[in-house]
């Protein structure tokens, strides 16, 4: 299990030049424009924490079979960046702490739903995706977004873990190009 406070200040070196540029690319993708235009994600702090964690997911996932060491220092880098991103913004060292542990909550709680409706069909992850990242509205675009997640989990199914762990790949695009 993965837990967002064991080794917050304290990265494991080892895989930390792997974990770079695969929380990297994960990043660089929720920034995509194409997600705010075309699929309804909220370009907000909230709507890009969340296409964060969607990210995040699909890769963990993929990762399952590599090692749990590596899951949990591509989770604690994303615990990293949460408790940087926090200061920057000026919270305080006294509310950082509570901060990150709704963070922590958002994280499990939007992982044990995507998970659960993954094993159920494409339609239940749509219904998912509408409730945690588009607020509810736009059941068009989650089911865009439950296509792309399956683009996603499909394309990393194809690459060997010497590619996946080098960060040499690329996040299929949002939107299918007509």
């Amino acid at each position: 299990m993965l837990w967002p406070f064991n080794h917050l200040r304290k990265l494991r070196p080892s895989p930390r030049g792997t974990i770079e540029p695969i929380y990297g690319t994960i990043v660089a993708q929720t920034r995509e424009p194409l997600f705010y235009r075309h699929l309804n994600v909220p370009d907000t702090v909230e709507g890009r924490f969340d296409l964060l964690i969607l990210h995040l997911w699909l890769v963990l996932r993929r990762l399952r079979g590599v090692g749990a060491d590596l899951s949990q220092a591509l989770f604690d880098r994303f615990c990293a960046d949460m408790d940087d991103n926090l200061r920057e913004m000026g919270v305080g060292d006294l509310t950082v702490p509570k901060r990150m542990q709704k963070f922590g909550e958002a994280f499990y709680g939007r992982t044990a739903a995507y998970d659960l409706a993954w094993s159920e069909s494409e339609a239940r992850l749509a219904d998912a995706l509408q409730k945690n990242i588009l607020n509810g509205e736009h059941p068009d675009s989650a089911a865009e977004l439950a296509a792309y997640a399956g683009r996603v989990a499909a394309h990393l199914a194809t690459l060997d873990d010497n590619k996946l762990l080098g960060a040499t790949w690329s996040f299929p695009r949002p939107v299918q190009q007509d």
